[in-house]
């Protein structure tokens, strides 16, 4: 390749002074970008010469493989990018490189119909993506020749990116592009093949064409896949296939539990293959997880989907890959932008992962006790997060129960199943801690009556009744909340109907407790749920369990003044003696029966001090 004109200055067709250092210094996030983007133009420079040999084909020339290559030399302190594509002429460089965001890829894209429109890989769409070379180098050479046009029209085109370019023809036999570049001091890590290869096989593992690294003997070695299993037809896949793809995608040691792989054709088209693990990443519950969705353009990897744009938060476990024709990306590739294509892809994998979720736990209930034993703590998010399917993602809950001591197992269609004649609610309790639910005095009654309750004893569960009212048409009511109304419970069997009104020395009693607690409860009243327990404290239908109460105020919540009622079972034995002990010290039994009733509800004392010592007192 010989010089053949003596090289033009020209100044770019833009303020390139300040939009070239605006996009070196801000527009990317991390300098890896580079070789993205400049593997893409390559790969958008393959696929034009692919579509224009179609009319003719001794564009092909003596060449007819694309390919890509990238050679280092140490000495120079170079990275040189090598495509055999469709190549530029004098007016294509001064176009494509000498304006800004004016994209040559975009006009030909534009000018594709039909079919061919569907087929092309194309990826560049702004005209920027070559100026990201900037970043890490001081010093840009463009050598290139169109194909079909003779050697002498090479052209060469170099830049330091401060607002001019040079421009001369050279003699070039090679058709495509070499783009070397000159690094800045402190790239150095970019001379290490190594590295490399680990942006490669990043950003550009998929694209349909082998992308080579050129050792020190010149020996080419492919470094990508150059294919796409999530591109390939579903009948051409087995199930290894996807099970190695999933741990080559996430090096999850463990088979997921299930996949979903879907095609969307159309103007908007796209491709997601998403993927359900078996076992819980250790940054599950991190506020910033490393993982996400890997949102691919045309095969080129973009970004990984952190900020959830792609699936909502409660289904942050799952793993997998979209890939689109034409998402609205910035002019970094970096961001997605909103649109609807995007609310269509969300809510189409959301029902895609709900409905592959719903046929697991129908048709392989192990596997899906393994996914809730994972995950179920974060799918109970979803009723908060998503209004729109919460009744469907309440059918995918698992709970404890009074009536299932090995689980959780019992959904909610499993409990209304069961529900006695005339039971008009699904009753819960929540509390801290399954041996402290499962052992409450609110559920005494419900015991004695053949009631089933759930038992919700991890900290989301108090968010999830709240935003979940009811399953299927009946509500959700809560065992510890507000007084009951046993008139629609049935009466447990082989029991008479026992008096619910206590006689004239207990209420007195209770009357004197509420005297005596004054301000520390809101009330004090005879219970109808307690058949063992003295007492018991109960909220208001309306108002925040202790456990709600006690997890708000640890994150600096100022909330409003709420006293507990006090319930007292009026046929337990401590109270009927009270009712007739007139030497009794009220102020220490009623204190005692209130601090023990808020223990056992989980409930933390303000001073547990004195409650030893008051109870000290009483047992001497």
């Amino acid at each position: 390749m010989s010089e053949t004109q003596t090289p033009e200055t020209h100044e770019f067709q833009a303020e390139v002074r300040q939009l070239l250092d605006l996009m070196i210094h801000s527009l990317y996030s991390n300098r890896d970008i580079f070789l993205r983007e400049l593997i893409s133009n390559a790969a958008d420079a393959a696929d034009r010469l692919r579509f224009e040999a179609l009319q003719d084909d001794t564009l092909f020339e003596d060449d007819p493989e694309p390919r890509v290559q990238i050679a280092v030399d140490k000495n120079a302190r170079t990275i040189t990018i090598t495509d055999n594509g469709i190549g530029m002429n004098r007016a294509d460089v001064m176009d494509n490189l000498g304006t800004i965001a004016r994209s040559g890829t975009r006009r030909f894209l534009d000018a594709l119909t039909g079919d061919q429109k569907q087929d092309a890989q194309l990826i560049g769409q702004f005209g920027v993506g070559f100026y990201s070379a900037f970043i890490v180098a001081d010093r840009v050479v463009v050598h290139t020749r169109r194909a079909g046009e003779p050697a002498e029209n090479g052209v060469r085109w170099e830049s330091d990116g401060r607002g001019e370019y040079a421009l001369q023809s050279v003699s070039r036999q090679a058709r495509g592009t070499a783009i070397t570049l000159h690094l800045g001091e402190d790239q150095d890590e970019f001379l290490e093949p190594q590295r490399l290869r680990q942006i490669v096989r990043r950003y550009s593992d998929h694209i349909a064409l082998p992308i080579e690294l050129l050792g020190e003997d010149d020996a080419p070695e492919t470094v990508n896949q150059a294919s796409a299993l999530w591109m390939r037809p579903k009948r051409e896949l087995e199930d290894s296939d996807y099970e190695q793809f999933y741990q080559q995608l996430t090096f999850d040691p463990e088979k997921p539990l299930t996949w979903m792989h879907n095609s969307v054709e159309g103007n908007q088209a796209y491709t997601s293959l998403l993927y359900i693990p078996a076992q819980r990443p250790f940054d599950l519950f991190e506020p910033e997880s490393s993982h996400g969705l890997r949102l691919y353009v045309r095969r080129v990897f973009i970004m990984e989907d952190k900020e959830n744009r792609l699936l909502p938060r409660y289904l942050r476990f799952v793993r997998g890959v979209v890939d689109s024709d034409d998402l609205p990306l910035n002019v970094s590739r970096e961001i997605l932008q909103h649109n609807r294509l995007i609310d269509r892809i969300r809510g189409a994998s959301t029902k895609r992962v709900l409905d592959a979720l719903a046929r697991l736990a129908e048709d392989d209930p192990q596997a899906y006790g393994r996914f809730w034993s994972a995950f179920g703590t974060v799918l109970k998010e979803g009723p908060v997060e998503d209004p729109g399917n919460a009744e469907k993602i309440a059918g995918l809950l698992r709970f404890h129960s009074t009536h299932d001591e090995t689980g959780p197992n019992v959904s909610l269609a499993d409990y209304v199943g069961r529900m006695q004649s005339g039971q008009k609610a699904i009753y819960y309790l929540t509390g801290e801690g399954l041996a402290a639910v499962r052992n409450s005095p609110h559920l005494e009654v419900f015991r004695k009556r053949g009631i089933e309750v759930l038992l919700l004893a991890e900290p989301i569960d108090e968010w999830l009744v709240a935003h979940l009212s009811e399953y299927d048409g009946t509500p959700l009511r809560s065992a510890g909340k507000g007084e009951l109304d046993l008139d629609e419970l049935p009466e447990a069997e082989a029991d008479e109907k026992a008096d619910e009104t206590p006689d004239a020395s207990v209420q007195a009693l209770i009357d004197r407790l509420g005297e005596t607690l004054g301000e520390r409860v809101s009330a004090v009243r005879s219970s109808t749920r307690l058949t063992d327990s003295p007492a018991c404290i109960v909220v208001g239908e309306h108002e925040f369990g202790l456990n709600m109460q006690r997890m708000l105020e640890a994150a600096g919540h100022d909330l409003p003044a709420e006293k507990p009622v006090l319930e007292i079972n009026p046929t337990h034995p401590l109270i009927t003696r009270l009712a007739g002990d007139e030497s009794a010290s009220l102020a220490d039994w009623g204190a005692l029966l209130l601090e023990q009733s808020i223990l056992m509800d989980g409930g933390r004392l303000d001073d547990p001090a004195a409650f030893v010592r008051r109870m000290n007192r009483l047992l001497d």
